[in-house]
C-alpha cells in the first residue's frame, strides 16, 4: 500500500471512533465504503474486495467496541442484563454468517444488501413511532432469536449491529441514550464471532493478496484500529451532550448518505450504469 493509502486509513479510523463512541455504531456502516475504494486503488481483486472491506471493518470493531465501552461504563448507562441475554445468539449468528452466507454472496447483492438496510435503519429512526408504553424486552429465547439475526445480518454487512440493535431496543422502551450504549457493548462479541467466520471461510481461498488471515487485511486493521480507539472517547462525550432527536437525525442522515453511494455502486457491478 503506498503512504497515501496508510494515511487515509489513519484518517478513516479517527473518523469511525468518533462515529462508534457517538451512535454506538462500530463504524462498519463508515468503513466499508472508504475501505471498499482504497482497495480498488491498491488493484485487490474485484471479486474479493467488497468481502475483504466488509471483513476488515468488522474485525477494527474488535477494538473499536472495546474503547467505546469503557467510555460508556463510566456514564453508567450500559444494560448489561440485556447485553448477557443477547450474546450468546449474536455468536451463533456471527459465525454462521461470516463462514456459510457470507461466502455465498457475490460482491454486487453484497452490496445492495449492505445498502438496503442502512435505508431500513434510517427509516427507523426517523419515524420516530413512539412504542406502547406496556411493551417490554422479550424473554430469553425471543432474545436468543433476535440476537442471532443481530449476529448473522451484521456479518453480512460488516457493521457492529445497530442498525437492528438499537431500533429493537426502542421498540421495547429502552431509551436512546441507554440503547445506543448497550449497542457499543454488543459490537465486541459480534466481531470475534464475525471475524471467525471470516477467517474459516476464506481459509486457503485463490487470489486474495499479501497480508490477508481469510477475508481481513491486516495492515488496514492494525492502521484503523490504532485511531479509532483512541478517537472512540470523543464521540461518547458527544452523544452525551446531544439530546434525543439529535442523534437519530444524525444517525439516519449518515446511513442515507452512505445508502445512496453503494446502491450506485450496486448498479454499476450490475451493469446498469
Amino acid at each position: 500500500m503506498t503512504t497515501l493509502q496508510i494515511i487515509s486509513l489513519l484518517f478513516l479510523g479517527m473518523a469511525t471512533g468518533v462515529i462508534a463512541g457517538l451512535l454506538g455504531i462500530g463504524g462498519g456502516m463508515i468503513m466499508v465504503p472508504f475501505l471498499s475504494f482504497i482497495f480498488t486503488q491498491a488493484n485487490f481483486s474485484e471479486e474479493h474486495l467488497f468481502h475483504m472491506a466488509i471483513a476488515t471493518s468488522m474485525t477494527t470493531i474488535t477494538f473499536t467496541s472495546l474503547s467505546s465501552v469503557r467510555a460508556q461504563m463510566k456514564k453508567k448507562m450500559i444494560r448489561w442484563e440485556i447485553v448477557k441475554v443477547l450474546v450468546p445468539g449474536i455468536l451463533f449468528g456471527g459465525i454462521i454468517g461470516g463462514s456459510e452466507i457470507f461466502n455465498l454472496l457475490k460482491t454486487p447483492w453484497l452490496t445492495l444488501l449492505f445498502a438496503s438496510f442502512q435505508i431500513f435503519s434510517a427509516y427507523q429512526m426517523l419515524r420516530n413511532k413512539k412504542p406502547k408504553p406496556s411493551r417490554e424486552l422479550p424473554g430469553f429465547l425471543g432474545l436468543f432469536g433476535v440476537g442471532s439475526l443481530i449476529g448473522m445480518m451484521s456479518s453480512l454487512v460488516g457493521a457492529g449491529g445497530a442498525f437492528i440493535s438499537v431500533p429493537f431496543m426502542l421498540w421495547c422502551n429502552v431509551t436512546i441514550h441507554s440503547a445506543l450504549a448497550t449497542s457499543s457493548a454488543l459490537g465486541f462479541p459480534i466481531a470475534i464471532a464475525s471475524a471467525i467466520g471470516y477467517i474459516y471461510g476464506a481459509h486457503n481461498l485463490p487470489g486474495l493478496p499479501e497480508y490477508s488471515l481469510g477475508y481481513i487485511y491486516l495492515p488496514a486493521l492494525i492502521c484503523i484500529s490504532m485511531t479509532s480507539v483512541l478517537f472512540a472517547p470523543i464521540g461518547v462525550k458527544l452523544a452525551h451532550s446531544m439530546n434525543t432527536m439529535q442523534l437519530r437525525k444524525t444517525f439516519a442522515f449518515l446511513l442515507l448518505v452512505i445508502a445512496s453511494f453503494m446502491i450506485y455502486k450496486s448498479l454499476q457491478l450490475f451493469g446498469y450504469l
